[in-house]
């Protein structure tokens, strides 16, 4: 059996996403074998991580600065305004370097059974940056740039509510309100797919 200490360091890892007890006690080993130069930089890096993470007071993304860094881009396009659920979300996202523009994290989604509503989420901070549109100046001086927001809602029903949601809020604002479209994943099978899936497909079959 492990020290009491190695044993928490691997209930410790245990308890993170993605990794189970086994995974944990694995990782604890090959951090124990390599104890002369893994585990000071993990350490050291949990240290700078703990002491310096911040949260963007524009867009509500979790960073070691503020503004973050996709906000302080100038290479942004400052036209574009993509709204998500989570900071996970913006990561995924950005990940993939097809968006080029900024973002806006509401910090959940919707729901009744939860009792989340709209004064919990960072809707009205959207609000606020939105409305700023066609003022000067301003934080970073580049709120009043936004003409698209992209609603990139996770595709359940409390995702949707939440989209449909905040599209009725800007409804009657100057702005172009769009969506991520829903449907066939690239590789996929028509006949592994759900009804769901193949519904949204459907709706949202263009020209060829």
């Amino acid at each position: 059996m492990a020290s009491q200490e190695i044993e928490a360091l691997a209930g410790a890892l245990a308890r993170l996403p993605g990794l189970g007890p086994r995974s944990a006690r694995r990782a604890v080993l090959w951090l124990i074998k390599r104890r002369q130069n893994a585990l000071p930089e993990l350490l050291h890096s949990l240290e700078a991580v703990r002491t310096t993470l911040v949260e963007c007071h524009l867009c509500g993304n979790v960073d070691t600065c503020d503004p973050c860094g996709i906000c302080a881009d100038p290479r942004r396009d400052r036209r574009l305004l993509c709204v998500v659920e989570d900071v996970a979300d913006l990561w995924a996202l950005d990940r993939a370097r097809l968006f080029a523009g900024r973002y806006h994290v509401l910090g959940g989604r919707l729901s009744a059974l939860d009792g989340v509503r709209p004064e919990d989420l960072s809707i009205g901070r959207l609000l606020e940056r939105i409305d700023m549109r066609g003022q000067t100046g301003g934080e970073s001086g580049d709120e009043s740039h936004i003409e698209e927001v992209v609603l990139a809602m996770n595709a359940t029903l409390e995702g949707q509510t939440t989209a449909h949601y905040i599209a009725e809020r800007l409804e009657n604002r100057p702005v172009r309100v769009t969506q991520l479209a829903h449907g066939l994943p690239v590789g996929g099978e028509l006949d592994y797919l759900d009804e769901g899936t193949l519904a949204q497909a459907l709706r949202a079959r263009r020209p060829v």
